[in-house]
C-alpha cells in the first residue's frame, strides 16, 4: 500500500496578528518559531516519523520554496519530501499537490501545516481505517453546548449527540480524492476541508477516528503559549523514555 501525505502551507495566516520578524523573516503562522524551528517543520517531523507514510508533498508559496527546501534538507529526511507551488487557497494548494502525486498511490493523507501535535498512533489509526472504508478523518466530540444563531439572536440548541469537530489528518483513496477535487472545480464549489469535497460525491461513508484536544490548530497568538507547553511535555516524555 502506497501512502503519501500532503501538507498545504501556502496560506498567509491572516488570523495571526503581525509580529516582529524572527529568524524566518515572517509572521505567517506556519513559519512562526516554536523552540527555534518553524511550526511547519515540527509538523513535517511527525509525518516523517510515521512508518506508513512513504512520501510527503508540501505546498508553498513560490517565494518560500527555496529556503524551506534548504530547511527540510538539513533535517536529512529518511523519506522523500517534495515541494510544490501552492495556490491562493487551501483547496487550490491541495489540488496542485495532488496533481503531481504518482497515480499508483493508494491513499492520500492531508494534514494541516499548523497541527504539530498530532500523535503517531492517531496518524496510523486513521490511515488504516481509510484503507478499509475509502475515507476517514480525525475528529473530537464537542464539550460545549452548540447554539444556532442568526446575527446575535439564539435560534436553537443543537444536540451534540451527532456532532464532531473535524481535525486532520484526513485520509482518502487517491482516486476518490482526485475525483472530488475535479467535481469541485467543475462546480465552482469551495469546501472547508477535504471531507466536504468527498461528501459531495456520495460514494463512500467517511468514518471518524477519535482524536485529541491536544491536536490543536495554531491559528492565533494565544495558541502559541499552549503550543510551547505541549512541546515541553513532549520533550520531557522523550527524555524520560531515553533514560529508562
Amino acid at each position: 500500500m502506497k501512502v503519501v501525505a500532503i501538507v498545504p502551507a501556502a496560506g498567509l495566516g491572516t488570523r495571526m496578528r503581525p509580529a516582529a520578524p524572527e529568524k524566518t523573516g515572517t509572521s505567517r503562522k506556519q513559519f512562526m518559531l516554536l523552540d527555534g524551528s518553524p511550526i511547519l517543520l515540527h509538523t513535517i517531523r511527525k509525518l516523517l516519523a510515521c512508518p506508513l507514510i512513504d512520501e510527503i508533498f508540501v505546498a508553498l508559496r513560490r517565494e518560500d520554496l527555496r529556503w524551506v527546501g534548504e530547511l527540510i534538507q538539513a533535517e536529512l529526511p529518511a523519506k522523500p519530501v517534495h515541494l510544490v507551488e501552492g495556490g491562493e487557497t487551501r483547496q487550490e494548494s491541495v489540488e496542485k499537490a495532488l496533481s503531481v502525486v504518482d497515480p499508483d498511490t493508494d491513499l492520500v493523507v492531508v494534514h494541516d501545516a499548523v497541527r504539530p501535535f498530532i500523535d503517531l498512533e492517531t496518524i496510523e489509526k486513521v490511515i488504516r481505517e481509510a484503507a478499509i472504508t475509502g475515507g476517514a478523518i480525525v475528529g473530537i466530540v464537542p464539550v460545549d453546548t452548540v447554539k444556532q444563531v442568526h446575527l446575535t439572536k439564539v435560534r436553537a440548541t443543537i444536540p451534540r449527540d451527532h456532532l464532531i469537530l473535524a481535525q486532520t489528518p484526513q485520509v482518502f483513496r487517491f482516486d476518490i480524492l482526485r475525483e472530488a477535487f475535479e467535481k469541485a472545480r467543475q462546480d465552482g464549489y469551495v469546501g472547508t476541508d477535504e471531507s466536504s469535497l468527498v461528501e459531495r460525491l456520495e460514494k463512500i461513508d467517511i468514518t471518524v477516528v477519535l482524536g485529541s484536544d491536544r491536536n490543536i490548530k495554531i491559528t492565533k497568538p494565544s495558541d502559541m503559549e499552549l503550543a510551547r507547553f505541549f512541546l515541553a511535555e513532549e520533550k520531557a516524555k522523550a527524555q524520560a523514555q531515553r533514560g529508562s
